[in-house]
């Protein structure tokens, strides 16, 4: 059977989510978090290094900072398209401001900065406050 690796966003736990389990809230086999459930996590350095390294599924980082005007208006856009990717890629954000070693390892010039993993790898990024429909075209054109 087919299964796909995700990461607790949590706890950091690997979990393997059979394919056919994955539109049913799959939770961590540690913790009990959601790993799939539409909705936009905080993570930090750690957790995004690894699950960028393991996940099976795409994964579509928001570096952002609460200082910046044009990261607060694309917050609710990109929690709407968390929504609409909802088991085909997962989004969360990381606060360069709280990490900024992020930002230097992730070469993140400008925020707010999306940047999509897939396979171990970034696969694209993108630059500048978009709404909710060109989250999810972009997301679903680079990964």
């Amino acid at each position: 059977m087919a299964s796909k690796k995700l990461t607790c966003l949590d706890c950091g736990q690997v979990n393997r989510i059979p394919d056919d389990k994955l539109t049913a809230g799959p939770k961590c086999g540690t913790c009990g978090a959601k790993l799939i459930g539409g909705k936009v996590a905080e993570v930090d350095l750690a957790t995004l290094e690894k699950a960028a390294r393991n996940d099976d599924l795409p994964l579509v980082v928001d570096f952002w900072a609460p200082w910046c005007g044009p990261c607060r208006m694309m917050a609710p856009e990109f929690t709407k398209a968390a929504g609409e990717l909802n088991g085909a890629a997962r989004l969360v954000k990381l606060n360069t401001e709280d990490h900024p070693h992020a930002g230097a390892k992730y070469g993140i010039r400008g925020i707010p900065t999306m940047a999509a993993f897939a396979g171990g790898r970034e696969k694209a990024r993108q630059s500048g406050a978009m709404p909710a429909a060109s989250i999810v075209q972009w997301v679903r054109t680079a990964v």
